[in-house]
């Protein structure tokens, strides 16, 4: 098997410098692993981010490609699977209709991280959805990990979406996914083609 590339796609309003992105390349380079790992600043235009991470994986067609979607990150890695056969993803409470959520969000925005201000209009809702992945046709190439107190998006639509994949549902927790680095282990071995999840303890 070949080394695995990484790449972290973090969700809506996120940047690279997510806690969770940050855990996750600290552990790589803890293990030596640094130059597998991948973490894209993604415009706020999802059309303009597809074309961002279309164009990391279609240059390395010749690597095993792990994505790790976050909320509206785990969205558009869900399309990039469907379409990239040596694409899989660990979807961390993913966002599965994000069209139907941001809505509320229409009008100013900032960035959380980058304080980049910028206006979410409809035409971001409409790229949204034209991205949609109705049916899911590779289940085996998904690991969902989800929380169920997660207070932004309702982690059974996730759980029912990606029902014949592998997942790890934990009671409580938080839409950031806490203790997140347990989970790193696991995502190691999905990338080695095996699952070794834990026991999914409340929070």
């Amino acid at each position: 098997m070949n080394t695995p590339l990484y790449i972290y796609v973090h969700g809506f309003n996120s940047s690279p410098q997510s806690m969770k992105a940050k855990v996750f390349v600290e552990y790589l380079q803890g293990k030596g692993l640094g130059d597998q790992v991948m973490v894209p600043k993604l415009s706020h235009w999802p059309a303009e981010a597809m074309e961002q991470l279309r164009a990391l994986v279609e240059q390395n067609q010749q690597r095993s490609i792990i994505l790790l979607g976050s909320s509206l990150g785990g969205y558009y890695s869900t399309w990039l699977t469907e379409h990239y056969d040596h694409v899989r993803t660990v979807l961390i409470n993913p966002s599965v209709r994000p069209f139907e959520l941001l809505p509320q969000y229409l009008g100013p925005n900032v960035n959380l991280y980058s304080g980049e201000e910028y206006e979410l209009t409809q035409e971001h809702l409409e790229q949204l959805l034209a991205l949609n992945c109705q049916e899911i046709e590779r289940p085996e190439a998904y690991l969902l990990l989800a929380q169920t107190a997660d207070e932004t998006l309702d982690y059974r639509e996730a759980v029912e979406k990606f029902s014949v994949s592998p997942q790890f549902v934990q009671p409580g927790g938080s839409h950031g996914f806490e203790q997140f680095e347990n989970l790193i282990p696991a995502i190691m071995a999905f990338a080695e083609g095996r699952i070794d999840l834990p026991e999914a303890q409340p929070i």
